[in-house]
């Protein structure tokens, strides 16, 4: 029987291996930024066309390579990294498997220029599909440049399962966003289509998080500091009131490298216990250094899973440091409530130890020379032969012919509480008799024509659901789902036949985002327009509100935006339809009133009343039922059970 086991060719082999490390055009950002860091480059500008699909580019001026280098980095298992296995348990390194290029290169078109610094020329090599076009001398400047066009050019299967360049483009920023984050010490530049995004210098951790997301995150950012044997934590947290519906802005950093961890993610909320509302994700930008041998990197293609050693250890050390911060710095919540916080000792001084007070002594004081006001001293003598009387006021002391008044103190007599009274005119005031019902009360407890006003006909039950009878037994609405189909079809209505109407605000409202937020927020104005939302500017960071629906409060303004932020996070949909019905329903899940909340009886009335109004009034616009009907033949049979 002949053999039908065969070694695959090297560029079979490469573009299965792209499969795994080449998902997407943020992949190939990703493994192109990270070895710009791992070459020591200190300005790296990264060029995107087409939200990566026509172009990746990546500038540095890092080390380079030789000419030997140049051409064996698109080899498979090639890598300058590590030597042994047992390197890999001491990396510091973003890259260390060596497929990265050989991937990219096998599915794409490459380009690379590189030189080093001691080298007058550099190298220029052209790669398309694994296949060396071209290789020669150019002059160059110092680092190395990667050109990666027509990405997926040979898999048209892999090309097709692409996104929008809106959801493409969202994935190339997050991954640009977690490397920039990580090493603020680099100058990194980002350019799409032309025009450039970011312009980030070098600057410490606190600079870098407020000029990548917004000007306005730096008073929300709260201090985190702790340094042990087994874990060193810095970075920030945001403020409770600051939460957000979604987990965008949510960044763990071991050893400079990104990670996701559920587990240390729980230990965030855990510190946040009790100062969150429900459904709320607070933001955070954590840097974690703990010894290179106590990970495990390579457990995941996207290296974006790490094994700890002592998981448990760094939980609890993650979620007391945040407590502390969050209470040093007044954000937590302090359960004494006899507590005075202006006699709180600043956190600076908490350490310091006190001066002892000088003391002056005036040598000169007496305090029987001091005259008071309120004392009046008086002196007087009499002739011979008076004789001794004790006279009002000074005192007198007679003693055979003559008599002496010393010193005496005049005692003011002090108004008494009836001058409080003078000048007011004494009228009596005469009291009018009471009277007191002495006959029983035969009368009936209700008028009888305010007995038909005082039937309910609507219940309220556990603030959830509303009871209403009807013939043949009674209606059961859950009240969200009701209010969400009640408010869908008003915003559908508004943004497809009627012209909304909106409220002007007396101060504008300025709300503050991140530059892939405001790139979507630009492509839904239109839509949000239609609804009664009025905006008077667009800068590069915040939006400007004027107008606001009528049937949304200020307050919940950018609730409602970010929701639809949120709910859109996946792209924007192409038909306009389907744009304003996923618009429709975002902001009536954002508005519909909640479960726990009281409604009064014109409020249930009204919410049943306009339900049943609906054109579909038995599903929400999440295909959820609205509400249950039970006749009376079954209230019957439950009873003669």
């Amino acid at each position: 029987m002949s053999s039908i086991i065969q070694l695959l060719p090297d560029h079979v082999a490469n573009q299965i291996a792209a499969g795994e490390v080449v998902q997407r055009p943020a992949s190939v950002v990703k493994e192109l930024l990270e070895n710009a860091v791992d070459a020591k480059a200190t300005d790296i500008k990264l060029i995107i066309k087409e939200a990566g699909k026509a172009l990746v580019q990546v500038i540095d001026n890092g080390m380079g390579m030789s000419v030997t280098d140049a051409r064996l980095c698109f080899e498979r298992h090639a890598t300058s990294k590590i030597r042994q296995a047992e390197d890999l348990f001491s990396l510091h390194t973003k890259g260390f498997r060596g497929e990265a290029l050989a991937s990219i290169a096998a599915i794409a078109h490459m380009e690379m220029k590189t030189k080093q610094d001691q080298e007058e020329l550099g190298t220029h090599i052209v790669i398309e599909g694994s296949k060396f076009v071209s290789q020669e001398v150019a002059v160059l400047p110092k680092g190395t440049s990667f050109a990666v066009k027509n990405l997926f050019f040979n898999i048209p299967a892999r090309r097709n399962f692409l996104k929008s360049d809106t959801v493409e483009f969202r994935h190339v920023m997050d991954e640009f966003q977690r490397v920039a984050l990580a090493h603020p010490n680099i100058h990194f530049t980002f350019y799409h289509n032309g025009s450039e995004l970011y312009n980030l210098p070098a600057a410490g951790y606190r600079q870098r998080i407020v000029g990548m997301m917004s000007g306005k995150t730096n008073e929300k950012l709260v201090p985190v500091n702790e340094d042990t044997e087994i874990i060193n934590v810095q970075g920030f947290v945001c403020k409770p009131e600051f939460a957000k519906k979604n987990r965008g802005e949510q960044f763990f950093f071991v050893n400079d490298r990104f990670i996701k961890s559920g587990y240390l993610h729980h230990a965030v909320m855990a510190a946040y216990d009790g100062l969150l509302k429900d459904g709320s994700q607070p933001s955070y930008f954590l840097y974690l250094q703990v010894p290179p041998n106590t990970i495990d990197i390579n457990i995941h293609p996207t290296k974006t899973e790490i094994k700890f050693d002592d998981e448990q250890a760094l939980y609890a050390i993650l979620r007391a440091s945040i407590k502390h911060s969050l209470g040093q710095f007044n954000v937590a919540p302090v359960l004494d409530f006899d507590r005075d916080s202006n006699l709180d000792t600043p956190y600076h001084y908490k350490d310091l130890e006190g001066e002892t007070p000088t003391i002056q002594v005036d040598g000169t004081f007496n305090p029987f020379t001091d005259d008071k006001t309120n004392q009046h001293y008086s002196k007087s003598s009499s002739g011979s032969g008076s004789s001794g009387s004790s006279g009002s006021g000074s005192g007198s002391y007679s003693s055979g012919s003559g008599s002496y008044s010393g010193y005496s103190k005049r005692v003011e007599p002090t108004a008494s509480w009836e001058s409080l009274y003078v000048g007011l005119e004494t009228e009596s005031i005469e009291s009018s008799p009471f009277t007191f019902e002495n006959e029983e009360v035969t009368s009936s407890l209700f008028n009888d024509e305010d007995v038909e006003q005082a039937i309910q006909k609507t219940y309220q039950i556990h603030k959830k659901y509303i009871v209403s009878p009807i013939k043949s037994g009674m209606v059961i609405v859950d009240q969200q789902r009701a209010h969400q189909r009640i408010l869908y079809e008003q915003f559908l209505l508004n943004m497809t036949v009627n012209q909304a109407s909106s409220q002007q605000l007396l101060f504008p409202l300025d709300l503050f985002y991140s530059s892939a937020e405001m790139e979507l927020i630009e492509e839904l104005k239109p839509s949000l327009e239609t609804t009664g939302f009025v905006f008077d500017a667009a800068k590069a960071d915040h939006i400007v509100i004027s107008g606001i629906p009528v049937n949304i409060t200020e307050s919940e303004v950018s609730l409602v935006i970010e929701q639809l932020l949120s709910d859109l996070q996946d792209g924007i949909p192409a038909s306009s339809y389907s744009q304003n019905d996923t618009i429709a329903k975002s902001m009536a899940k954002s508005l519909a009133v909640k479960t726990g909340s009281y409604l009064t009886e014109k409020e249930q009335d009204n919410l049943v009343n306009g339900l049943f109004a609906c054109k579909d009034p038995n599903i929400s616009p999440f295909q959820k039922p609205t509400f249950i009907t039970m006749r009376v033949e079954d209230i019957d049979k439950k009873f003669a059970l």
